[in-house]
């Protein structure tokens, strides 16, 4: 029953794929099937046959009670599996890139077999393509390697979700082209990361690199006005409000009877990886790298991009968010969304529904739906090359070496002769040894999490709530000093802890900017559509969330009036 349906890039499928040809079929037979097992055997209380009377209630048989609740959920997930199927999108739009280039350069190989231009054997990359396109586990196994680094669970793209959207069900707009401006502006980007890493935040405004690097960015459309001190943030609202860095990634996160201090282990400056041709190569083609990342001894707060990128190389998925639901709960009902149900009750407090069960509960479960969202892009549809395998295609432009259809613009960038002039070569310096991760670039997998997380936050707590005791790290890092400035939300500073994560990644040379900004996009849809999947869950008469989506706009998800009325 496995799909053969799902087209490589460059096209865009506009009919159902199998998988969904299939549920639609199996439906009218195994609900039919599961109908008649409900009412053919209904649950039973502990095997007794008896009724039971409740004072002020009509007499009702155990057995009829637990069966009406069987019979209750069984409708509740059918209709929830309804209206998955009503909202699925099947229109998944590509660039065009694949088609375009016969030699894949536009697209993810790493850890495939390549030649000595860092392009992709053909056949290794059909072999990809041909199991991504069967879907079928043993094709996946014929896929050759070009030395000993493994592909990142592929197959993942096709686990369903059944809580949520599935991972088919949601679209996003494709990457932009590789010979586009656009393109060419997000790696001028990439580069000028890797030139100021070890410049601290605080000093953007008085950084002579990062005024050469604002005074070229800003030739391409794509950042037409950035400035100092809005050069590498993100692009919402509470972005550009404070501090670089979220309140979220420095407060103390409270933790049971302890408090854990966001002090971290923080490479020594001034490394760079990749940076020579041949170990560039021998990446690509998935070997270990020859050195690994040196410590600092201090643990530091995050105060640059190197520090950042750190942060983000060894979190894990829903860390962040994890420790931003603590340290809001924190604040007590004050922070809580109006919303929330318990708020007015004289006789009842939230605990395992609208208590703090269910907000860490929802941050870690929206985690791993937004990553097999993300995974079905990845793999399934656009599979874009990571800025490192670009570099490869600009250094070998630049030294006369191959042809590319790379925007002039980038090609004339003063970061690239400022590159050359400390490392002898056009390509992108990497904060990590390995280089990016062994998966194609586009979402960025740490983007679709920070979105999907961020939005579970956003809807059990106040947007507005103004954070208390704001701080920002000292130049070194070793300490926190007071924050004086605008006020900080929440909103906005969970907007910028998205933002953080994402670009951090940006920052140490694995994804474009494109990455992150769609893939947060992309994870607020996975959230919306998990507590739009749970509003019939909830027996509290509730009004619904609140969030404020991540373009300014409010929207209420899951109002739903008190679901029951049992006769209990």
């Amino acid at each position: 029953m496995k799909s053969d349906k799902i087209l490589p890039t460059g096209e865009t499928s506009t009919k159902p794929t199998d998988r969904r040809e299939f549920l639609g079929k199996m439906g009218g037979f195994g609900l039919a099937a599961a109908a008649v097992s409900v009412g053919a055997s209904p649950t039973r209380a502990f095997g007794q046959e008896q009724s039971t009377t409740i004072p002020g209630a009509p007499p009702i048989s155990a057995t009829n009670i637990y069966a009406r609740r069987a019979r209750e959920s069984f409708n509740l997930r059918t209709e929830q599996a309804l209206s998955a199927l009503r909202a699925t999108t099947y229109a998944h739009p590509s660039n065009g890139d694949e088609s375009l280039y016969p030699n894949r350069i536009a697209n993810f190989s790493k850890t495939l077999p390549h030649n000595a231009l860092g392009e992709v054997n053909p056949d290794a990359y059909h072999a990809l393509v041909t199991a991504i396109k069967t879907e079928r586990s043993p094709a996946f196994e014929n896929i050759p390697l070009g030395g000993t680094r493994k592909l990142a669970n592929p197959q993942a793209a096709y686990s369903f979700q059944l809580d949520g959207a599935d991972g088919f069900a949601l679209s996003m707009p494709p990457p932009p082209r590789f010979s586009s401006e656009e393109t060419a502006a997000e790696m001028a980007e990439i580069y000028w990361h890797s030139i100021v890493r070890d410049v601290s935040f605080a000093d953007y405004a008085s950084s002579p690199l990062v005024a050469e690097a604002v005074a070229d960015l800003r030739r391409f459309a794509r950042f037409n006005g950035v400035t100092s001190d809005t050069v590498f943030r993100g692009e919402t609202a509470g972005d550009r409000v404070g501090p670089y860095v979220s309140q979220f990634l420095y407060q103390d996160i409270p933790y049971g009877p302890s408090r854990i201090p966001q002090a971290y282990s923080v490479p020594i400056g001034g490394q760079k990886f990749m940076t020579t041709y041949a170990e560039w190569l021998d990446i690509q083609k998935g070997f270990e790298p020859p050195d690994t990342l040196q410590i600092d001894p201090t643990v530091r707060y995050v105060r640059n991009g190197q520090d950042l990128a750190s942060y983000v190389h060894t979190d894990y998925s829903f860390q962040a968010y994890l420790n931003a639901a603590l340290i809001l709960l924190n604040h007590g009902d004050d922070a809580l969304m109006v919303a929330n149900p318990y708020n007015t009750s004289s006789t009842q407090s939230g605990f395992v529904q609208f208590g703090v069960p269910h907000v860490v509960d929802m941050v870690s479960r929206a985690g791993l739906s937004a990553l097999k969202a993300a995974w079905f892009q990845k793999w399934c549809m656009h599979r874009r090359l990571r800025p490192e395998a670009m570099g490869g295609r600009v250094h070998n432009m630049k030294s006369g070496n191959a042809i590319y259809p790379i925007d002039q613009k980038l090609l004339e960038s003063p970061a690239l002769s400022r590159l050359f002039a400390d490392n002898g070569s056009y390509l992108l310096p990497i904060a990590y040894a390995e280089g990016s991760p062994t998966h194609p670039a586009y979402p960025a997998g740490h983007a679709t999490i920070a979105g999907a997380c961020v939005t579970i936050l956003k809807a059990f707590f106040k947007p507005d709530f103004v954070l208390p005791n704001p701080v920002v790290p000292s130049p070194d890092g070793t300490t926190l000093d007071t924050y004086v400035g605008p006020a900080l939300t929440i909103s906005n500073e969970l907007n910028k802890l998205a933002a953080n994560i994402s670009i951090g990644r940006d920052t140490a040379g694995v994804h474009w900017r494109s990455d992150g900004m769609e893939g947060m996009l992309l994870g607020e849809k996975v959230a919306i559509a998990m507590l739009e999947n749970y509003k019939d869950t909830y027996n509290e008469a509730f009004g619904g969330f609140k969030i404020r989506k991540f373009d300014g706009t409010d929207v209420i998800v899951g109002r739903q009036p008190s679901r029951r009325n049992f006769d209990f």
